[in-house]
C-alpha cells in the first residue's frame, strides 16, 4: 500500500512540474504602464466634469505702490487692492535669514513688510530684519531657554501698533521693537501653533493648537478672550490667519470648522462647518483649513486641504455658494472674481458671486517626471495680482506670471532656491523666501 501511495505522490509531482514549464500564451497588442493608465483616465474623467475655460472681462482698480505689506491678507483693513510691480520684475537682491527647510524643519510664514524693513521667519525660531536694499539689519533667536530649536518647527509674523508679532511653535507669541529685535513682551498660548497671527486695533488675535482662538492686548500682552472650538490632532503644519473687520473676527480651526465672533468681546455669533472631500484622492482625506478666510465685502471665503471652498455670509455665516476646489493658500479676490491654487495644483479663477468655474489651468504637479518616481508634488504659493498680472512661486525655482483675465502665462522667471512661502509685494518690490531660507527680491 505504501509502495502505491509513493508512485501516486510521484506521478502528481511530475504533472505539477510539467505545468509549471509549460510557457504562457503571449497576449497580442501594446504594453502600457497600469499606472499610466489610470492616471490618464482619471484626467479623462476629469476633464469630461470640467468647464471650458472662459476668458471673462476682469475690472482691476488702478495699481499703487503700497509701501508696506502688514499682515495675511485676509484682513481686509491695509490689504492692497493692486500693488504696483513691474511687468516683467528682475531678481534685485537675496538675503540670509536663517535655516531653510529640510527633513524635519520647514519654513511657514510669509515675508512681511513695515518701516522700512522686511521681517522674515526661518524654520528654527529665528526672526530676521532686512533693509529694503538687502542688508541684514538684526537677528533675534526665540527659542526658550532649555529647548532645542531642531525638533520643532513653523510660525507666523504680523506688523501692528509698532511692534512685530512673531508666534512659534514652542507655544509663544512674542512682541519685538522692529528696530532693534529686543523683546517687549511674551505671552504662552498653552499650546504649539504654526497659524500666522493678525492685528487691528490695539488687539492681535492668533489660533492655538487648532483649536483655540486667542486675543491678546498688543501693549502689555494680557489675554482679552478666548474662543474654543473642536479638538482636532491631525493638522498641516502652517494653519490659517484670523481674518479681523473693525466688528468682527473670524477663526478657522483644524476641524474645518469657521467661527465668527465679535471683535472686542469674543462673544461667538456663529458656527460653520467646511463638508466634503475630493473622492478618490488620497489628500482629500486631509480636511483643515488651508485657505485661510479672507474677507471679501460682506462675504468670506473659505476652503478646506480636501477639496472644498465656501462663501459665508460676514454677519451671520449663511452658505452663499460651494466650490469643489481646495485652496491651499488664501485666494485673492479682484473685481468679480477670486483666484486661487487649488489642490489639484491648478490655478482657478471662479466667480465670488455664485462660485462658478470660469477657467482653470494646470500648474507643474511632480518633482519627478518619471511615473515610477511621481511621489513628490511641487508646492505652489499665492497667488497674488500686482503691476496687471497674477502671480505664483513655485518650489521647482520659478515665478510664474499670469493673464488674470484668461489665465495665460505670461511669462516665467527663474526663482533661485525655489519658494517656501507666499510672495508678498510692497514699494513696487516683490518678496519672497526660498527653501534654502533666503528672503529674494524680484523689482
Amino acid at each position: 500500500m505504501a509502495a502505491v501511495k509513493t508512485v501516486l505522490f510521484g506521478a502528481l509531482a511530475a504533472l505539477a512540474l510539467a505545468g509549471c514549464t509549460k510557457k504562457d500564451p503571449i497576449l497580442p497588442g501594446e504594453r502600457e504602464n497600469i499606472r499610466e493608465v489610470l492616471q490618464t483616465e482619471a484626467r479623462r474623467a476629469q476633464a469630461a466634469e470640467t468647464p471650458v475655460n472662459r476668458a471673462l472681462p476682469l475690472a482691476l482698480p488702478a495699481a499703487e505702490a503700497n509701501p508696506e505689506w502688514r499682515q495675511r491678507h485676509g484682513t481686509p483693513i491695509g490689504r492692497p487692492a493692486h500693488p504696483a510691480l513691474s511687468a516683467a520684475p528682475a531678481l534685485a537682491w537675496s538675503a540670509n535669514i536663517g535655516t531653510g527647510d529640510g527633513r524635519r524643519v520647514r519654513i511657514t510664514a510669509d515675508p512681511v513688510v513695515a518701516g522700512g524693513r522686511v521681517f522674515a521667519l526661518d524654520a528654527l525660531a529665528r526672526v530676521t530684519a532686512v533693509s529694503t536694499g538687502g542688508q541684514v539689519l538684526w537677528t533675534r533667536d526665540l527659542t526658550p531657554p532649555g529647548q532645542n530649536a531642531n525638533t520643532i518647527s513653523g510660525g507666523g509674523l504680523a506688523f501692528g501698533e509698532g511692534k512685530l508679532f512673531v508666534v512659534s511653535n514652542f507655544g509663544l507669541i512674542s512682541a519685538l521693537d522692529p528696530a532693534t529685535g529686543g523683546v517687549i513682551w511674551q505671552q504662552r498660548l498653552a499650546a504649539p501653533t504654526t497659524a500666522s497671527p493678525s492685528v487691528h486695533d490695539g488687539l492681535v488675535y492668533v489660533v492655538a493648537g487648532d483649536e483655540v482662538a486667542w486675543a491678546i492686548d498688543t501693549e502689555t500682552g494680557r489675554v482679552r478672550w478666548q474662543l474654543a472650538g473642536t479638538p482636532d490632532i491631525h493638522n498641516v503644519l502652517g494653519g490659517p490667519a484670523p481674518a479681523i473687520t473693525d466688528r468682527y473676527a473670524i477663526f478657522a480651526f483644524g476641524a474645518g470648522e469657521v467661527h465668527g465672533a465679535f471683535r472686542k468681546g469674543g462673544l461667538r455669533l456663529w458656527d460653520a462647518q467646511i463638508a466634503g472631500e475630493r473622492l478618490g484622492v488620497a489628500s482629500g482625506r486631509v480636511r483643515d483649513i488651508t485657505g485661510d478666510p479672507v474677507v471679501v465685502g460682506e462675504r468670506v471665503i473659505v476652503g478646506s486641504h480636501a477639496g472644498r471652498m465656501v462663501a459665508l455670509s460676514l454677519g451671520s455665516g449663511k452658505r452663499l455658494w460651494t466650490a469643489e476646489e481646495g485652496p491651499l493658500n488664501p485666494v485673492w479676490a479682484a473685481g468679480d472674481s477670486v483666484f486661487l491654487v487649488s489642490d489639484r495644483n491648478e490655478l482657478v479663477r471662479l466667480s465670488v458671486e455664485d462660485g462658478s468655474r470660469i477657467w482653470g489651468h494646470a500648474l507643474p504637479l511632480f518633482t519627478d517626471r518619471k511615473p515610477r518616481r511621481q511621489a513628490g508634488i511641487i508646492g505652489h504659493y499665492g497667488p497674488v495680482i500686482a503691476g496687471g498680472q497674477l502671480i505664483v512661486a513655485s518650489a521647482d525655482g520659478r515665478l510664474r506670471m499670469f493673464d488674470p483675465v484668461s489665465g495665460r502665462l505670461v511669462r516665467s522667471i527663474e526663482l533661485p532656491g525655489g519658494a517656501t512661502s507666499n510672495p508678498v509685494v510692497a514699494g513696487g518690490t516683490l518678496y519672497v523666501v526660498s527653501k534654502k531660507g533666503q528672503l529674494v527680491a524680484f523689482r
